[in-house]
């Protein structure tokens, strides 16, 4: 399997993986500092809110990729693999819209940042590091959403039963 297949199966995965670990443990460090040590520092509360921002936009992108965000399917199970396929089009289609509009509203955020040179209170680094944490998941939900669109198209043009993603309770 190439390196390029790889990536683009368990990217998500991996930072989902990776920020949450950094979550946890400076949380569990932080807690432990302040508990024990009646001592906490400002940095500690900044990589775990920029960690959550993080999990929050790739694991929106992970859910466009696993068809997991939510919705109410009911009428799906009643309809043939065409129709289906074309109602999940139309639902990508409304969201990849969405997110190409938001995807270039949010970098006039991460923009205004880098322009006045604003940084974090505790750890001192530029905010466009953690600003870029919208753009980037609009980005990954937008690459996500296309790879969607040729899923349904091929199962469409074939006539084969679309991929709906796992079911949470069966």
């Amino acid at each position: 399997m190439g390196i390029l297949r790889r990536i683009d199966r368990d990217a998500e995965l991996w930072l989902l993986l990776t920020f949450y670990v950094m979550l946890v443990i400076t949380m569990a460090i932080e807690v432990l500092r302040r508990e024990v040590f009646s001592y906490s520092s400002i940095w500690g509360e900044e990589i775990v809110r920029y960690s959550f921002i993080y999990l929050a936009w790739i694991g929106a992108a992970a859910a466009v990729k696993e068809r997991a965000h939510i919705r109410i399917d009911v009428v799906m199970h009643y309809l043939s693999p065409r129709p289906k396929a074309l109602l999940y089009i139309f639902g990508d289609l409304v969201m990849f819209i969405v997110a190409v509009i938001a995807l270039y509203w949010s970098f006039e955020t991460v923009h205004v940042s880098a322009k006045f040179g604003s940084v974090t209170d505790g750890l001192r680094i530029s905010k466009v590091w953690f600003l870029m944490a919208v753009p980037l998941g609009f980005t990954l939900i937008i690459w996500r959403l296309l790879q969607s669109f040729i899923r349904d198209y091929r199962s469409l043009r074939d006539g084969t039963p679309v991929y709906q993603g796992d079911t949470l309770f069966d």
